[in-house]
């Protein structure tokens, strides 16, 4: 009597789970891909998945000796000074009596009256 075979039970694996180790397990594999109008270009998904990069994000696009280098901006929001802010930062400053007298004096070039501007007065003003 012949003897029997085992027969091998194969489990289906997780496709995310697989592809989530297949990622972090070789790098990045580079994909063509095609310049479009306006120099559009379409980053592959499993790169952008995998820095992050969505829909609206920013990029940097570096110029380097053998191509252009494309990778994720960090995009900080910028704070627009008022001219009475501008003034206020004039006024609070100032060190001593000269350097505040010469402060009070850019403030009304900047048509503003200094004394409407909330500050810091340094010591002996």
């Amino acid at each position: 009597m012949p003897a029997a075979r085992k027969r091998k039970v194969s489990r289906p694996r997780s496709t995310a789970l697989h592809a989530a180790a297949a990622e972090h397990a070789s790098p990045p594999v580079a994909e063509p891909s095609r310049v479009g109008k306006r120099g559009t270009i379409v980053i592959p998904s499993a790169l952008r998945r995998r820095y992050g990069i969505e829909e609206g994000s920013f990029v940097v696009a570096e110029p380097r000796e053998n191509g252009v280098l494309i990778r994720p901006a960090v995009v900080l929001p910028v704070e627009v000074y008022t001219p009475e802010r501008k003034a206020q930062f004039l006024l609070s400053n100032a060190v001593d009596a000269a350097d505040y007298a010469g402060a009070v004096a850019e403030v009304r070039r900047m048509g503003l009256d200094p004394r409407a501007i909330p500050h810091y007065k340094p010591p002996g003003v």
